[in-house]
């Protein structure tokens, strides 16, 4: 049971929530009541997290259980309730706003708009090409904007661009990945039976990815990796951060940002990677060190 709860909740996934702290991190906000509050924003963006994904099981618990691979989950493959689930569910949302209310009015809020785009976007959004992968990037635009406006902290148009296309470049890399996945495990269809090609009958939760090309994402992709590395490097030589953090030598973490992309990019087309961005995170050790590298020296940087 527990192991069914953990696979519910993937914690593994609470990585993604580290967003909340780059307003801290890059604002030199690092005294300890306002790292007080980024920590319960993450907690609570976590626990809104987790309700997120118990709310997609539930509403895609029978296109799971006709998933080659998403039947193992514990909804679809009846190792906990539909009952049970919205209980946890409730719990959650509940958790997570009260969590965000000890912190202010505005990461409540934020926390209450992230709840809704996902209820949007696994009702609708999810099958919408491009919009699905832009409501992705909202997604974490509102853990960075809790991590800004909801500790009383002035967003950077920097941080917020920066933030908005690596998402975007990640977002993107999934749907390649996925895309990849669903052509890899796709059995052949039947000449005689035209109803075998719907999503439906092949247990497809992805109807968005008919509308995608490998070559169409790889344009998506590039685009919006280029994008990352300008403006981050842009970022590090704007005249009004380098008098913010009174030093021009953030431009070193650059090269950890590029071959951080650069090695993302390898793995989604030659490891079969990119559909798990925290599995991957965690399970490659070149991508692992570099982070903790960047946020090494990002940190001693701005000390």
């Amino acid at each position: 049971m527990i192991h069914s709860l953990v696979k519910l909740l993937r914690p593994h996934q609470y990585i993604k929530n580290g967003f909340v702290f780059l307003g801290p991190v890059f604002a030199h906000a690092w005294e300890g009541e306002t790292l007080l509050a980024a920590t319960l924003a993450f907690l609570a963006f976590c626990a809104m997290a987790s309700a997120v994904y118990v709310l997609n099981d539930i509403l895609d618990v029978e296109a799971d259980r006709r998933h080659p691979t998403k039947r193992h989950r514990p909804l679809a493959s009846g190792a906990i309730g539909i009952p049970a689930a919205r209980v946890i569910l409730s719990v959650l949302v509940v958790l997570a706003l009260a969590l965000g209310l000890l912190v202010s009015a505005w990461v409540t809020g934020l926390l209450a708009g992230y709840l809704v785009l996902n209820i949007a976007y696994s009702v609708a959004l999810k099958h919408v090409v491009i919009l699905d992968v832009f409501s992705i990037a909202g997604g974490f635009m509102l853990r960075i904007l809790a991590g800004t406006l909801g500790l009383g902290i002035e967003p950077s148009q920097w941080l917020l661009l920066c933030g908005l296309m690596l998402t975007l470049f990640l977002g993107f890399a999934k749907r390649r990945s996925e895309l990849e996945g669903a052509a890899a495990t796709a059995g052949p269809i039947p000449a005689t039976d035209p109803a075998a090609e719907s999503p439906e009958s092949r247990g497809d939760t992805r109807r968005v990815l008919d509308d995608y090309s490998t070559a169409l994402l790889d344009q998506f992709i590039a685009i919006s990796a280029a994008c990352t590395v300008i403006a981050y490097g842009l970022y590090t030589v704007s005249p009004e951060v380098i008098a913010l953090h009174g030093t021009d030598e953030l431009i070193y973490t650059l090269p950890f940002v590029i071959y951080g992309i650069f090695r993302y990019l390898f793995l989604l087309h030659f490891r079969g990677r990119g559909g798990d961005t925290s599995r991957d995170l965690f399970t490659d050790a070149h991508l692992l060190v570099t982070v903790v590298a960047w946020l090494g020296v990002t940190l001693a940087v701005l000390s």
